[in-house]
């Protein structure tokens, strides 16, 4: 990052602009600035124009027009941002323990976790908790072993043809996986009908990988008894019709509509939520910015898309550039075992010290959610 040469005054001036255009969303004049000091730190209003002059030229704060208040850039957020990292560095460790956060919020996100038995409902309910609380985008994304296993919810063959069947699978998760099987011998459309039923009837809620185990069992088991109805059964399975699909990572995302609201260059914000929906850039953008093998908390000021990041192929891999946006994630861990990243995307206009506090204090519960019941 660009090392400022920031004098106190200038911090002290810089802060209070961050902080009144956070909570107002407005260009911030020199009054305003006066009056968050309330005269405490002996700032006269000249002093304060002189200050926000030297920020301007520090490329800090815009000034939209000559008459207006001054507007907080993206780099004095990232500045404003490693100043409050440093701070709590130096005290009480902020991307260790979750900093002060006051014992309300600590209540409001437990209280979000109740009932929480599982690593995919802990990643589900982070993605609503996180976007609930930062007025954005809540984030989740499965880590290679957190990922759901894939359950049965509908099966259905039909007839394409000589020696081929279309398989539709429809999982608990609501994928619905479609493929063709060659088969050895021809099967009837009752011999598809009684097979299906079977696996509906029996096997429902079952994950893909037991069913296939169980139905192998049941078919030795039952051959000489059931021969003519389990063996279309036997030639199905054995051609791929439970085989589970090789899928990407389990990712959980709420709050599309809280930035749709918000003041964003529209057209840049539409760019950003299409590329959102192709959710491998998302895993891509987290991953090129949280490090799964790190504690802390990662904030990034303006998102550059994924160019030189070494993870996109290609322009239409990046995402759009947008300075107006801030990540603030961390890798959430039960144990040695990494379950993923969580993290918030949101406007620039964010308490960022509470959703810092909020993003750490989350990725840690999971161990204590999760954590079995002592006997």
């Amino acid at each position: 990052m660009h090392e400022f040469r920031v004098s106190p005054r200038e911090r002290l001036v810089l802060t209070a602009i961050i902080e009144i255009y956070i909570a107002t969303g407005e260009p911030v004049p020199s009054q305003a600035v006066a009056r968050y000091f309330e005269n405490k730190e002996g700032l006269s209003s000249a002093t304060i124009r002189n200050v926000m002059a030297v920020l301007g030229e520090m490329g800090l704060v815009d000034q939209p027009h000559t008459s207006a208040g001054r507007l907080p850039t993206p780099m004095a957020f990232r500045f404003h941002v490693a100043q409050l990292q440093q701070s709590s560095r130096a005290g009480s460790a902020l991307a260790s323990t979750g900093g002060q956060m006051s014992e309300q919020r600590r209540e409001q996100i437990e209280d979000n976790f109740a009932g929480v038995t599982s690593p995919q409902q802990y990643l589900e309910r982070t993605s609503h908790v996180l976007a609930l609380l930062s007025g954005g985008l809540g984030v989740a994304v499965a880590g290679t072993n957190t990922a759901a296993p894939q359950i049965l919810e509908h099966i259905h063959f039909s007839r394409l043809g000589t020696g081929r069947v279309l398989a539709v699978l429809v999982t608990r998760a609501g994928t619905v996986q479609d493929r063709v099987l060659s088969l050895d011998r021809e099967l009837s459309y009752d011999d598809l009908e009684m097979a299906a039923r079977y696996l509906n009837e029996n096997f429902r809620s079952w994950p893909l990988d037991r069913i296939r185990t169980e139905v192998a069992k049941r078919i030795e088991a039952e051959r000489a008894e059931y021969q003519s109805r389990l063996s279309a059964l036997d030639e199905l399975c054995r051609r791929g019709a439970l085989a589970a699909e090789t899928v990407g990572p389990v990712i959980y995302v709420e709050g599309m509509a809280n930035l749709l609201v918000g003041e964003l260059d529209r057209e840049r914000l539409r760019q950003m939520l299409a590329a959102l929906e192709a959710k491998q850039r998302l895993v891509e953008l987290l991953n090129a910015y949280v490090d799964s093998r790190q504690q802390e908390v990662r904030v990034v000021v303006g998102l550059d898309g994924l160019e030189g990041s070494g993870l996109a192929s290609g322009r239409e891999r990046a995402m759009p550039s947008l300075p107006d946006l801030v990540l603030v994630g961390a890798p959430a861990r039960f144990g040695a075992e990494s379950m993923g990243t969580v993290a918030v995307i949101a406007p620039t206009r964010m308490q960022y010290q509470e959703m810092i506090q909020a993003v750490s204090y989350i990725a840690r519960l999971s161990e204590r959610v999760l954590e079995p019941p002592t006997q």
